[in-house]
């Protein structure tokens, strides 16, 4: 169907958001166009104070609001155990199950050999330095259950056990495809305290 230009426009803005096709894209356009003007005013305005004001953090790659996020600033963290994280979300995911007490590295993406994605594309040269300049004695790699993160995960080992650092991967509680945002708190926890070495 044929839209006014506006809702045209809104439905495509939305389309790109992932997960969101056509049909639940004019459904969001229209609620969104029937919702109070100042609703919409203040969910505008946090969108661009959402993109403007956050950054990721110079140390981890976390999302921050200043140059350093507030993991990073904790002066009570396990300085000795990263835990290697795709994006940020996992951070929360991990967080949430409030015992895991270490550091955190977000890689913004997984090694992909079928999408063309390598080692120099996402967040590892960094996680390399952090191990040169730190007291870090235990890499945690906490990517999903996929083949990009299997490879990402194999990659990191394979840099990391000539520097002696003990590399360790999540228990195999999470299913094979899983992503750890959506894993339940439980099952996260004994994954971290069931984790194996590489």
């Amino acid at each position: 169907m044929l839209y006014p230009t506006p809702i045209a426009k809104l439905i495509e803005s939305y389309t790109k958001l992932p997960g969101i096709g056509i049909k639940t894209a004019t459904r969001l356009a229209f609620y969104t166009i029937g919702m109070e003007e100042d609703v919409v005013n203040e969910f505008a305005k946090n969108l661009l104070a959402a993109k403007r004001d956050l950054a990721y953090c110079q140390i981890c790659g976390n999302l921050a609001e200043e140059e350093t996020c507030a993991i990073c600033q904790d002066q009570t963290r396990d300085l000795s155990t990263i835990l290697v994280v795709e994006d940020s979300r996992d951070v929360s995911a991990m967080e949430n199950i409030q015992e895991y007490h270490g550091l955190y590295h977000v890689l913004h993406g997984l090694i992909s050999p079928m999408n063309g994605v390598g080692p120099d594309d996402i967040n590892l040269k960094s996680l390399l330095t952090r191990l040169m300049d730190n007291e870090v004695t235990e890499v945690i790699i906490a990517t999903n259950a996929t083949a990009d993160g299997e490879a990402t995960s194999m990659y990191i080992s394979r840099v990391l056990k000539p520097a002696g650092i003990k590399v360790t991967r999540l228990a195999r509680g999470l299913a094979v495809g899983s992503d750890i945002e959506y894993t339940d708190e439980v099952t996260l926890l004994r994954a971290i305290e069931n984790r194996t070495e590489l």
